[in-house]
């Protein structure tokens, strides 16, 4: 995601010394993490705890999308997406029961409709603008585009154990959803697990990925705190699956090598009743993680990682 607008402020500076709360979270890391997180424990913090650099969303976001790599949206037969909230029936599988939502994050047309998604609205703790255009990489391969890939991807794995999978968005609509929106339709679903797609915006040099779980919030419209524990499990769940399936390190700038990272200043998880994290599969800005990013071939290790992660949570 890019960090311009809601939901995607830089966090705040960290401070280089470890607590026990960090060393706790680090424990939760599934064995996949386990190598870096020796590494880390052992090693001298690289960073001068800076935040990262913000990017250009929409000039970015507005440059001609490189459709290398990508499949063939999926299509209901009449050149038509599904609705955001249908989904195909699901076969019989693991899963079966089961309600997944997938958040394609950004939208391809909101670089058009800046009147639109700069409206604020209420995410419980305070305002803020309704979405943005998201991040790209230097060569303009955006990511709306690579989230809504990602996403259907996602979605034929977990169709293929069972699962019922709705989306807040296929590409179907010209702008959006709002932030608030997007919360609301996994709570509408009432979903078993929600997971909302990214790909960051950061400084050349950082890169990585990392899962973005839901901090304590209690103010206004918003309280977390019945999904703190659920969704902590499923982001780390998550964050060791895309690790082992993906190859890719976590993040050398958030998340102090675990891969995790807690947020109370995102929209879509204060307003989520249900479980839900967010996903930024790596650094768009730097060249070696858009290597990734833009590789069809990875991008499906990347669905599936995080697949394994939502079967292992819904499992138990």
């Amino acid at each position: 995601m890019s960090y311009v607008g809601p939901d995607f402020e830089p966090p705040q500076p960290r401070r280089s010394r470890r607590g026990p709360l960090t060393v706790a979270v680090a424990a939760l890391v599934p064995g996949a993490l386990a190598g870096w997180l020796v590494w880390q424990a052992v090693a001298d913090d690289s960073g001068d705890g800076a935040a990262p650099q913000q990017t250009q969303g929409a000039s970015s976001a507005s440059s001609a999308p490189s459709t290398s790599g990508s499949p063939t949206p999926s299509s209901t037969g009449d050149g038509k997406e599904p609705s955001p909230t249908s989904s195909a029936p699901a076969a019989s599988g693991p899963l079966k029961g089961k309600v997944v939502v997938i958040d394609p994050g950004h939208n391809p047309g909101n670089f058009q409709h800046t009147a639109e998604i700069n409206r604020k609205v209420n995410i419980g703790t305070n305002l803020k603008e309704c979405d943005t255009t998201g991040t790209a990489t230097n060569a303009g391969y955006t990511e709306a585009q690579f989230t809504l890939d990602v996403s259907r991807r996602l979605r034929t794995i977990l169709q293929q154990q069972g699962a019922t999978v709705k989306f807040t968005q296929n590409g179907d609509r010209s702008w959006g959803p709002c932030i608030d929106e997007r919360a609301e339709i996994g709570n509408k679903a009432h979903a078993d697990a929600v997971v909302s797609i990214h790909a960051d915006g950061a400084g050349a040099g950082q890169r990585g990925f990392h899962v973005i779980l839901p901090g304590t919030v209690h103010d206004g419209a918003a309280d977390t705190r019945p999904i703190i524990a659920t969704s902590r499990d499923l982001g780390v769940r998550i964050a060791g699956n895309f690790a082992r399936e993906t190859g890719t390190a976590p993040s050398n700038y958030i998340g102090e090598g675990t891969g995790l990272d807690v947020r109370t200043d995102l929209g879509g998880l204060n307003l989520s009743t249900v479980p839900k994290v967010f996903i930024e599969c790596g650094n768009m800005r730097d060249s070696q993680d858009a290597a990734r990013l833009t590789s069809g071939a990875w991008r499906q290790k990347a669905a599936s990682g995080i697949s394994e992660g939502i079967v292992s949570f819904l499992r138990g």
